[in-house]
């Protein structure tokens, strides 16, 4: 879309204003500058400028706020264009501004607000614009709006408990790996040219001990450069096509951390679903939208064999019930809800559930990984520290000998 420099002048105040605004002609921008009290002075086309079409990413917390104010602005009657403006002005992060100008005036020159949102994937996803859109043909724009905050809320509130839950144990593990090589290669090494000067046989774990921090204290750089390495690869391989697959397979699988993955992959689909069928966005497009918010490869799949199943005249329960990944309550829920034709009442209700469960399997999580962290901190530690004592308690029998 080209892009015209301006100058103008506030019909209010008179004050000048130089800026760009983007429309599809001088017509429509100079009626676009119009519709903002702008008397326009001069206007042209920006030569070798185009339209942003992408922009950049931006935080969820940030989109939340948007989605609300907006959906606030809009139930209290101010026009589209006014919204973006104020909200354009107020936000601080750079990025949603450039963002909410450039729909701003995509939307002044013509285009639908979901058009315009469409313009920006990084910042606003398929769901995201899907919803919109509906809203649009609806004329239910702010109600879906606000249903969109919400459901970015739950998301938003969801993440940040479980990075909250995983951030202690994460800690607490470098700081071990931190503190068991700061003892292998500074503390050991002094113990073991002291026991060295006696002249006399160490005990077998003093011995092992002394050999594997001569060991890392040689090849320290290599195994650092190693674990890094290693880490780096593993996170490169689950990006790929097979990486992901061969993760997503085993990490709902996964004792202890896989029941809460396959949940919180399951909260998601049941929110993200409820949310889009109470929208009134068409079942088919519903499922396809949904297979690529879930996060989990063998559900996307399932998925979509099933959105194929629909298509040819099953019921969601039953295309959805011939794969295992999905557990008989949550089949049980959507079938009462077909018959009940409160389906979208009945995924809410599940993906509330289910996020209680996510909450209080946390809670839980968080208070055994404490004292299991802590037994692994003192056999480790300790255990390192009795093998360095061990020469000391046979220090008797040693001076004897000399």
């Amino acid at each position: 879309m080209p892009s015209f420099v301006y100058v103008a002048r506030e019909a209010g105040s008179g004050r000048e204003i130089r800026s760009t605004v983007e429309a599809a002609n001088e017509q429509a921008a100079i009626a676009a500058l119009l519709n903002r009290n702008l008397l326009v002075v001069s206007i042209q086309e920006k030569v070798g400028k185009k339209g942003r079409t992408s922009g950049g990413k931006v935080g969820l917390a940030d989109l939340v706020i948007f989605t609300r104010q907006l959906a606030t602005m809009i139930d209290a009657g101010l026009a589209m264009v006014q919204s973006l403006q104020a909200l354009a002005e107020q936000t601080t992060n750079k990025v949603m501004r450039d963002i909410i100008k450039d729909v701003c005036a995509r939307v002044e020159s013509g285009d639908s607000f979901s058009e315009a949102l469409q313009k920006h994937p990084k910042a606003f996803s398929r769901l995201y614009v899907s919803m919109v859109s509906a809203g649009e043909r609806g004329g239910l724009l702010a109600e879906i709006l606000a249903r969109l905050a919400t459901y970015l809320e739950n998301a938003a509130r969801l993440r940040k408990k479980v990075k909250s839950a995983m951030m202690y144990p994460t800690i607490v593990s470098i700081v071990a790996v931190l503190i068991t090589i700061f003892l292998l290669v500074k503390v050991v090494p002094v113990f073991g040219e002291i026991y060295a000067g006696f002249g006399a046989k160490l005990p077998g774990p003093t011995l092992f001990l002394i050999q594997l921090s001569e060991t890392v204290k040689k090849y320290i750089l290599l195994i650092l450069l190693g674990g890094g390495g290693a880490v780096y690869g593993w996170l490169y391989f689950i990006k790929t096509k097979p990486g992901r697959e061969f993760w997503d397979s085993r990490r709902i699988k996964l004792p202890i951390f896989g029941p809460i993955a396959h949940k919180i992959c399951l909260a998601r689909f049941t929110r993200t679903l409820a949310s889009l069928i109470r929208s009134g966005v068409p079942i088919l497009e519903v499922l396809q939208i949904v297979s690529q918010t879930v996060g989990n490869v063998v559900m996307e799949k399932a998925i979509k064999v099933a959105a194929s199943d629909i298509e040819r005249g099953e019921s969601i329960s039953a295309a959805l019930g011939k794969h295992p990944i999905f557990p008989n309550m949550i089949i049980r829920m959507i079938t009462a809800g077909e018959q009940t034709g409160k389906i979208d009442n009945m995924l809410e209700r599940v993906s509330d559930f289910l996020d209680e469960e996510i909450e209080t399997t946390l809670s839980g999580l968080t208070s055994l990984i404490e004292p299991i962290l802590i037994v692994f901190l003192g056999v480790v530690i300790g255990g390192m520290v009795i093998c360095m004592f061990l020469p000391i308690f046979k220090m008797a029998e040693i001076v004897g000998k000399r």
